[in-house]
């Protein structure tokens, strides 16, 4: 009897413990306090605008929409690309894929200029599998090129395209069905990872990441930016000449960081989940809302760099902000689900890029 009660008490006590870590590394405990120097110059109309990219220097942004319900779907998802010319203040969005006729669920984006040709690459989601597709955008116009797949795209999330051929894409789960999946989330175990696509192979060129999630290039510092919002950090690595990653150093977010995207100087602004469980539920349509936060990261070199809360609120203005991009004094803030995406306006910033303030639609 008295070896049943110890038993019991040791698997008591690592119960606890394995609660109290999962309470603890999802945000469980920590306060929303509403924090934002600025408004919200406009709310546009259009379903999980999850990923956000800005061309600055032709001035429009890339939308990927898709309608989610519900996590994980229970039937295929409809969504496509849109597109929003930044020389006017009126934020309409332009579809992009209407003549696009096969299922598309579009996730992570990216775009890679050359000559006036932009490549756009999109993580696509459907009912037989996953897959990415390539178009060409010339002006407001595009044209799917190709689709591509290989079983190396397991759970693919975000992608960064090196050029017009190369791309690294990340998976955020090793294992997408059953215990696995549930023990990988909830454990936060360590096993996803990034691909990189040479124009010829693919190959995993980094591992080990607790939901590898957003990513990003910078070309200056030569860096790629992995978020891994299970482990409130995002992974700095240094590319090398063949694609390969080294790992640097992780940057404690205090965070569930989900896209980055780079502004001209280099800095990281990423959407965020500061509370997964409220997230999770809200994902699965258990819970109206879950809050939402931008930060900005300013990375010089390794263990210098600042990390800076930028926006954060309960959900109410906007639930589960998967990422953040700006333009000039204005920032672009996406999600998961909402019916509509924010336009805020910073008010600290001096730049020549400013609007006139404009009702959301």
């Amino acid at each position: 009897m008295r070896l049943f009660k110890r038993i019991a008490l040791v698997l008591l006590t690592i119960l606890i413990i394995y609660a109290s870590h999962v309470l603890i590394s999802t945000g469980f405990f920590r306060k929303i306090k509403p924090e934002f120097d600025g408004k919200i110059l406009a709310k546009v109309a259009l379903k999980g605008a999850e990923d956000i990219m800005i061309s600055h220097t032709d001035s429009f942004a890339l939308i990927s929409s898709t309608n989610r319900i519900i996590y994980p779907p229970g039937a295929e998802e409809e969504g496509g690309l849109f597109l929003i010319d930044l020389k006017t203040n009126r934020f309409e969005p332009i579809p992009l894929t209407n003549a696009f006729n096969q299922p598309f669920a579009p996730h992570g984006i990216s775009f890679f200029k050359k000559d006036s040709l932009f490549t756009v690459m999109a993580v696509n989601h459907t009912g037989e599998g996953h897959s990415i597709e390539v178009f060409e955008l010339w002006d407001k116009e595009l044209k799917h090129v190709k689709t591509l797949k290989h079983p190396s795209m397991v759970s693919p999330n975000d992608l960064v395209m090196v050029d017009e051929n190369r791309f690294y894409f990340t998976n955020d789960h090793r294992y997408t069905k059953g215990l696995g999946k549930v023990i990988e989330e909830y454990a936060g175990l360590s096993v996803s990872n990034v691909v990189y696509f040479d124009s010829n192979e693919y190959r995993e060129v980094a591992d080990g990441i607790a939901y590898a999630n957003g990513i990003n290039y910078d070309r200056n510092l030569d860096l790629v930016y992995v978020a891994s919002p299970r482990k409130f950090l995002v992974k700095v690595f240094s590319k090398q000449a063949d694609g390969s990653l080294s790992f640097i150093e992780n940057i404690p977010c205090g965070t569930g960081v989900d896209n980055i995207e780079l502004d001209m100087d280099g800095n990281l602004w990423i959407g965020a989940h500061p509370n997964l469980l409220r997230f999770g539920s809200y994902a699965k349509g258990k819970k109206a809302t879950s809050p939402s936060e931008i930060i900005k990261i300013n990375y010089q070199n390794t263990g210098e760099y600042s990390v800076e809360k930028v926006y954060v609120e309960e959900g109410t203005e906007m639930s589960a902000s998967s990422v953040a991009t700006n333009f000039g004094n204005l920032i672009f803030a996406g999600s998961v689900m909402d019916d509509e995406f924010l336009i805020l306006e910073r008010s600290d910033q001096d730049t020549s890029k400013k609007f006139p303030s404009q009702k959301g639609k």
